[in-house]
């Protein structure tokens, strides 16, 4: 074990590799979080409505991140091992299932690779260190939240809140930041929000964004500090407006549409988790304490 870890300290080359094998692996089982954990909040949902009402939550069988097997959508045929290996397998298919042959969608390979490029990307900027492993879990967390965002518009407490925590405690000694500059920018990544959640509501009578967006900007600023905040609004501002003005335009859907802030945040938060002191200290000539 510790031939293999001198081996990856020595190599960056090796660590970025095997960082990007586990980001595939990592990838496959995003797409089942992405996949089922918008169902189990909705049975929740469910079983919280039955008992404030009263009632007895209606029975259904274990379902959850592991239970049960994956299978086939169009057929129910159950997934086979072979049948999971990150993108090799849906080359290997050729993106169809084994048994139906129903399309299986390109999504699930790109969250892979995702996973993968990702947790290589950290493993280069961090190198051998406690920040790249660290940087990765974070990294994958906002792919999840992205996913889940783009198809229910929706941001888990389950992943906002553990990511929140995980920040402080990885900055508690200094990590990427100081803890003290980790608090403020928790708070200030959710104030930030909130004020301008208000704001809108106030002046348009109608609601802006939703609170997950407050807890994810706060779970970024738990990671990058306060004085990296500005660049994440920045960057996720300037993406929201352009990505989402064109794709109105493209789809001729009217301004009232709601477009999922959260993919932008995330966006916003890796730049700033592996630039954002150097573009802070670019832009005023210092970072802050």
């Amino acid at each position: 074990m510790s031939d293999s870890l001198s081996l990856l300290r020595e190599f960056p080359a090796a660590l970025v590799a095997v960082s990007v094998l586990l980001g595939l692996c990592v990838g496959s089982l995003l797409n089942v979080v992405v996949h089922r954990l918008p169902k189990m909040m909705q049975a929740q949902w469910a079983d919280d409505c039955a008992d404030l009402e009263g009632r007895e939550p209606a029975p259904r069988e274990p379902y959850n991140l592991f239970h049960p097997r994956s299978a086939c959508p169009h057929c129910g045929t159950m997934i086979k091992a072979w049948q999971n290996v990150p993108v090799a397998s849906w080359v290997a298919l050729r993106g169809r299932c084994a048994t139906c042959k129903a399309p299986i969608s390109a999504r699930y390979p790109a969250v892979e690779l995702l996973g993968g490029a990702l947790a290589g990307f950290m493993a280069w900027r961090f190198g051998y260190s406690a920040a790249a492993p660290l940087a990765m879990v974070f990294a994958w967390a906002l792919i999840a939240l992205t996913f889940i965002d783009l198809d229910t518009q929706l941001l888990p407490d389950a992943i906002t809140l553990p990511l929140l925590w995980l920040g402080l405690l990885a900055n508690l000694n200094g990590l990427y930041v100081s803890l003290a500059s980790a608090v403020l920018g928790a708070a200030g990544g959710y104030l930030l929000l909130w004020s301008v959640y208000w704001g809108f509501r106030l002046i348009a009578k109608k609601e802006g964004m939703g609170f997950g967006d407050f807890k994810l900007l706060a779970a970024i600023g738990a990671w990058t500090g306060w004085q990296v905040l500005p660049v994440v609004i920045v960057v996720s501002a300037g993406l929201g407006v352009v990505v989402g003005g064109l794709s109105l335009w493209a789809s001729k859907k009217g301004r009232d549409t709601r477009i999922p802030f959260g993919p932008y945040l995330a966006l916003g938060g890796l730049v700033a988790l592996a630039w954002g002191r150097a573009a802070v200290v670019a832009w005023v000539g210092y970072f802050p304490a």
